[in-house]
């Protein structure tokens, strides 16, 4: 079933576990994706950013659209990581049911203001916002937008933003960065500051740059206060992975036989991730 983003983590941030929030760029990936999630009875976030729409083309979203609303699992469909007020526009024309505006390297003041005018177009129409304050990292050129070096979220700040902008979640900077870490990078999340944040700001808490960082500081991070977690990277090296190994058969040419594989690898992967955030066998409590 499609719902909006507000009532899927509402659900989450009262039962201390984090939606998966898993970014798709083919109509293949959308449906492994929505499988493994309802094989395990998760919620679960479709997400899709500027890039990726551009690439899928917006027609796709009628058919992204129409597979959530049969899903036997609630499922939010979320434009990730909008960077002005007409890419916001777009996503609601567009029929995303949950939209981030990403103000996040913004002046303070500025943040708050396009926030807010996200917000209040987006509430009168029932849709759910996500804001950020902080700061993700950047791993490499493949990677979503982040910055070289990560400006970690402030508590007191996330109280101010979220009081005057009226963001339904929040993404925060403790430690994470987009993409795959290359060896010399060492992930680590700062977990006090989640809980300083946690103990401040009662909304959902959103973790941007999930691929690569320590199973074990991840689960943490869900029972600190986390409640969606994105991930992009690890879902799509997985895909594409097998996706080689598979066309090193130079006979092969259909996808229905070159596809399912790559599919069925990148549901091994998401379905970890799954587990990992404590999420499966939650569509029960919707």
């Amino acid at each position: 079933m499609l719902v909006n983003g507000r009532d899927l983590l509402a659900v989450a941030h009262d039962n201390d576990f984090a939606v998966p929030a898993f970014n798709i760029s083919d109509h293949a990936m959308l449906n492994g994706i929505v499988e493994i999630s309802e094989e395990l009875q998760a919620p679960l976030i479709v997400a899709i950013h500027p890039d990726e729409l551009r690439h899928t083309g917006v027609d796709m979203m009628e058919s992204v659209i129409a597979r959530a609303h049969r899903a036997t699992v609630p499922v939010a469909v979320h434009f990730d990581h909008g960077a002005t007020f007409e890419q916001i526009l777009l996503a609601i024309r567009t029929g995303f049911t949950s939209v981030m505006i990403d103000g996040s390297t913004l002046p303070f003041a500025e943040n708050v203001a396009i926030t807010q005018r996200v917000v209040e177009a987006a509430h009168t129409l029932g849709i759910s916002v996500e804001g950020e304050l902080g700061t993700i990292g950047k791993t490499d050129s493949e990677a979503e937008d982040g910055t070289d070096a990560i400006i970690y979220t402030v508590p007191d700040d996330a109280v101010t933003f979220v009081a005057e902008t009226g963001v339904d979640s929040l993404a925060i900077a403790i430690g994470t960065s987009h993409g795959i870490y290359p060896a010399h990078m060492k992930p680590e999340l700062k977990l006090d500051l989640l809980q300083d944040i946690a103990a401040k700001v009662d909304v959902p808490l959103v973790l941007h740059g999930g691929s690569g960082n320590p199973d074990d500081e991840i689960a943490r991070s869900v029972k600190l206060g986390i409640n969606k977690i994105n991930i992009s990277s690890d879902i799509k090296v997985a895909y594409h992975l097998k996706l080689r190994e598979v066309l090193a058969d130079t006979s092969l040419r259909e996808p229905n036989t070159i596809q399912p594989p790559a599919v069925d690898a990148m549901k091994l992967t998401a379905a970890q991730k799954i587990e990992l955030f404590d999420a499966a066998g939650k569509a029960a409590l919707y």
